[in-house]
């Protein structure tokens, strides 16, 4: 498994960012809430899905996740220069915390759901969950877990709350936002 953090420091891509992070407690969601907006990329970050060349990652986007409370899964907004979101991506995790430093994370159990704006929703990385239980980097009930949390999430991905109130969650985080240099 592979952790990640919020605050994506580890990530060569990034040369400048602004980074927020705060906890929500309310009727919608409990968790933390981070929101990255890209100042300067060493290069843009385009997926193809669904047939169509989606840019993730370039100067002036941003990413805004949801870490909630005892929860398996992480739920990244993806939004474009204009503030537009081009897709959610759900990271199925075995558990999310926060570490020394208040940075949330998660340890990521491979699958992923992507839903787009137009409706379309994919199951990511299954081969990559497999392989994963073929080398033992995960064990049985950890690829259980991800598997019933992916079937459970695409159920219910569209009425989920944290889609459905992005926008308010973004007009909460922007004027949070902070700058710092990535190396």
């Amino acid at each position: 498994m592979k952790r990640k953090y919020a605050d994506r420091g580890d990530w060569k891509r990034i040369l400048s960012k602004d980074f927020a992070l705060t906890y929500v407690e309310d009727t919608h969601f409990t968790g933390h809430v981070s929101l990255i907006k890209f100042n300067s990329v060493r290069a843009p970050l385009v997926k193809e899905m669904g047939g169509t060349k989606i840019p993730l990652v370039n100067t002036g986007y941003y990413w805004m996740q949801h870490f909630p409370l005892h929860a398996h899964y992480s739920v990244t907004t993806m939004f474009n220069d204009q503030e537009k979101i081009v897709q959610w991506y759900i990271d199925i995790c075995e558990h999310v915390d926060v570490d020394q430093r208040g940075i949330p994370y998660y340890d990521d159990l491979y699958l992923d759901v992507v839903l787009l704006p137009s409706g379309q929703v994919f199951l990511l990385d299954e081969n990559e969950l497999e392989e994963a239980l073929e080398w033992g980097r995960i064990s049985k009930s950890q690829y259980d877990l991800a598997v019933a949390e992916a079937s459970r999430f695409i159920s219910r991905v569209k009425e989920h709350p944290v889609i459905l109130k992005g926008m308010d969650y973004f007009r909460m985080m922007k004027p949070r936002l902070r700058t710092s240099q990535e190396g």
